[in-house]
């Protein structure tokens, strides 16, 4: 496992380049997963448009006015977390950084990097506006395709995703929350998927109504990409070692023709650095990280990043055959369910005490999804009949 890409790189090929230490792999398959979901969701809903099934929304802009003070202090806030933090792991001292994640959600920072980095953000908007300042501003209306929005819409994935994430991953710890509050709520640790999937898909539900978007042709233009992130994004679970592995699992009973490292792992090298030191592991190579479990686990992430890139492809095989908008989000939610439900059984989690059942959050979640998917795939097959 590399709990960030220095040491992917160093063991690998051999290489040492210190700045990718700031690079963690959760984070690096997180933005891959973002990326190929956005990637589909706009080849999608191009293909959509083009087939008559999505329209343009037409909106006026004004060309030549200067920069307004919102665009101003927009950049400014931009500039200020980007010095603040990011410039700010290159130079301040190495204690304050060694640990990059947790410094990053942190309120640790270089106020004096923050405010030069935003002064310049905010100067370059003012040049770029300025340069393009008429004596007599103009307005125009222009056409936008749902297609042109989808760099919008990616980021209200990624905000609320995060912040929905966190948000659900509180209720799973919330004897730890109520102890330290700002502690759970800044840690980097402890991000539940599916609080994620529902504030996202809420937050870009609002912005579709808001922009004239047919919400059930949106939805099946997000669902094989939601599919694709997912499995994307639990590979970058795996080779972090971030805690997602499953239950205790024996060689002894793994089946012939699989390989040992699909049926059982140590994860060692962990993100988490738990549970057993690692013997003669050497920390000039790998630091903090010379840790693994002490009884080898199913490696539940790897099974969920094939299963979903598997069901990414039934999903764009199929996604021109469905015929009545809506459905392929409908089937997207059966299979999501169905599959998270199923790992569960092999996945450590923490349970529920629910009208005398003990399941676990996820499972809660996944059932409602599949039930979910079930009643939007009838309900829209009869209102179309």
């Amino acid at each position: 496992m590399y709990p960030n890409l220095y040491y992917a790189f160093k063991d690998l090929f051999g290489l040492e380049l210190p700045f990718l230490r700031f690079v963690n792999t959760f984070g690096f398959f997180v933005a891959l997963a973002f990326l190929s979901a956005a990637w589909v969701l706009s080849s999608e809903l191009a293909r959509k448009s083009k087939a008559g099934l999505l329209q343009p929304t037409e909106t006026e802009i004004t060309l030549g006015e200067p920069a307004s003070w919102s665009e101003l202090l927009s950049n400014f806030l931009i500039g200020f977390l980007f010095g603040f933090k990011l410039l700010a792991l290159f130079f301040l001292e190495e204690e304050r950084t060694a640990d990059p994640q947790a410094f990053l959600f942190s309120t640790d920072g270089s106020w004096l990097l923050g405010l030069i980095v935003a002064t310049l953000f905010a100067y370059l908007k003012w040049r770029e506006k300025n340069q393009r300042k008429l004596d007599k501003p103009e307005k125009r209306i222009i056409r936008i395709w749902p297609q042109d929005r989808v760099g919008e819409i990616t980021m209200l994935a990624l905000i609320f995703g995060l912040l929905g994430a966190k948000i659900f991953s509180i209720f799973e710890e919330w004897d730890s929350f109520t102890q330290d509050p700002l502690g759970t709520f800044f840690s980097p640790s402890g991000l539940t998927m599916y609080g994620g999937l529902i504030c996202a898909a809420l937050a870009i539900w609002v912005y579709a109504r808001k922009n004239n978007i047919s919400i059930h042709n949106l939805n099946d233009a997000t669902a094989p990409g939601l599919m694709l992130a997912y499995g994307v994004g639990r590979l970058g679970c795996h080779f972090a070692g971030d805690g997602d592995w499953g239950i205790p699992s024996q060689l002894s009973e793994k089946p012939g023709f699989l390989p040992d490292w699909l049926w059982s792992s140590q994860y060692a090298h962990n993100v988490l650095k738990t549970d057993t030191p690692i013997a003669g592991c050497d920390p000039g190579m790998w630091g903090e990280y010379c840790y693994q479990l002490g009884l080898p686990a199913y490696p539940t992430p790897l099974y969920e990043a094939i299963a979903c890139i598997l069901l990414f492809g039934i999903l764009m095989e199929i996604r021109k055959k469905v015929k009545i908008p809506g459905q392929i989000f409908a089937i997207y939610l059966v299979f999501n369910g169905i599959e998270r439900f199923l790992i569960e059984k092999i996945r450590v989690n923490n349970r529920l005490d629910l009208f005398g059942f003990q399941p676990t959050q996820a499972e809660v979640i996944s059932t409602s999804l599949f039930l979910a998917g079930l009643f939007l795939w009838f309900w829209l097959r009869r209102r179309k009949a």
